[in-house]
């Protein structure tokens, strides 16, 4: 009874977000595209957190020349576009989501000429390579941070520096703001307190950041998943964070210094904007980006405004109708990266579906989520299906949320 459960359930999910498609008196139908002249949108994309993929020198840590080694084996599942986590030089304090330097391969990882063959090797087989950029904030042993804080001249309105805090809270919890003992003066970080975010109304600033993405993508990058970038516009006096009152200068901006006349993509991360405003940035009137990943469908299954670590059980009606929502809303405008789970998220097959029978489960999610318009996204291993895992000694995890939000709930 419970295969037979799961196979009506998403029956009826598609035909509910498939029926989800506006009548032609409510909207006028947009130009027909030959989505497989379009790069960015017609591709099937797969996500790789390098240091879990795949080791090619037995130190137990995921690296460049591992995932080389499986170019075939992805290529052979249909994937178009390889998205690597972060493999810049990093403490590491976020798995590579603190970046100390844009320029320079983490170690672990290998070295820059290994990322030139990984380059070379993906286009070789007709496969492009995007990179995942953090630059809402760098970590707090970036050089541009160390000499923000010792109020070097040139560097000191890279970040963002208070005499004294206000009662902004940090995602990951607890205050916003911390003391730097040498600065004298408290530095702002909406994530961990060793990644101090970047001050983008310094003009200066910005313009490191749009040398470095040409740096890449002269090199053979073929575009960016852009790291929480709703947050770059934020004014922090006003407390708006996502969506913020700079947020389509900065990136009109960032457009047209790095990716304007490119043959790459750009995905951007938007947790914290609406359906609406999402399918506006990349509408082709604005087309900041090529897609966004939108989560209007992620937070469902957690207890209103208790965050991600309480949750109840998924109201499977409220599904269909936020997928309804997201579907009717991207068909007038914009365009929608699909996904269910990703390295920040818990394994689909766990979250959604039924361990009991994992490989139905595991199908239905697929038929589901990739049965909708939009992009697809595939998390390494949804392939094979799989399934979260549960520690029981905290010290097993490595992320920096989970670990902060132990510390503060214990």
């Amino acid at each position: 009874m419970r295969k037979l459960f799961l196979f009506i359930m998403a029956f009826f999910l598609m035909l509910g977000v498939v029926s989800c498609k506006p009548s032609e008196e409510e909207v006028t139908p947009t130009p027909e595209v030959d989505l497989k002249a379009v790069y960015p949108q017609n591709d099937v994309y797969y996500e790789i957190f390098v240091r879990s993929f795949a080791d090619s020198d037995a130190d137990g840590i995921g690296d460049l020349n591992g995932i080389a080694s499986k170019l075939d084996y992805l290529k052979s599942l249909g994937v178009d576009v390889i998205w690597l986590s972060p493999v810049y030089q990093s403490p590491m304090h976020d798995n590579g989501y603190d970046i100390s330097d844009y320029n320079e391969i983490n170690p672990i990882f290998g070295v820059m000429d290994d990322m030139k063959n990984l380059i070379k090797e993906v286009h070789q087989r007709e496969m492009r390579l995007i990179m995942d950029l953090v630059i809402n904030h760098t970590s707090d042993e970036h050089e541009w941070f160390i000499k923000s804080a010792k109020q070097d001249p040139e560097y000191k309105d890279y970040y963002i520096w208070r005499d004294e805090p206000t009662d902004i809270e940090s995602i990951f919890g607890g205050s916003a703001w911390t003391y730097h003992q040498e600065a004298k003066a408290y530095y702002f970080h909406l994530f961990a307190d060793s990644q101090p975010d970047l001050n983008w109304n310094n003009q200066k600033m910005r313009e490191k950041i749009y040398s470095m993405i040409n740096q890449w993508l002269d090199l053979g990058i073929d575009g960016f998943r852009l790291d929480v970038i709703d947050l770059i516009g934020k004014n922090i006096d006003q407390k708006i964070f996502s969506n913020g009152p700079y947020l389509e200068t900065y990136l009109s901006e960032l457009k047209e210094r790095c990716f304007k006349g490119r043959d790459v993509m750009t995905v951007g991360e938007t947790p914290g904007l609406s359906i609406q405003r999402s399918a506006e940035l990349t509408s082709q009137q604005h087309g900041y980006l090529n897609m966004v990943f939108q989560f209007a469908h992620i937070g469902l299954d957690e207890i209103p405004g208790q965050g991600k670590w309480a949750l109840k059980k998924l109201d499977v009606l409220e599904l269909k109708n936020t997928f309804d929502q997201v579907q009717s809303t991207f068909y007038k405008e914009g365009w929608n990266a699909l996904f269910l789970a990703n390295h920040d998220q818990p394994r689909a097959l766990s979250r959604y579906g039924s361990l009991d029978y994992p490989k139905h489960s595991a199908m239905m999610l697929s038929t589901l989520i990739y049965g909708m318009q939009g992009t697809p996204f595939v998390y390494q291993g949804e392939e094979i299906g799989m399934s979260g895992v549960k520690y029981n000694d905290i010290s097993f995890y490595r992320d920096i949320e989970t670990l902060q939000i132990y510390d503060i709930l214990k």
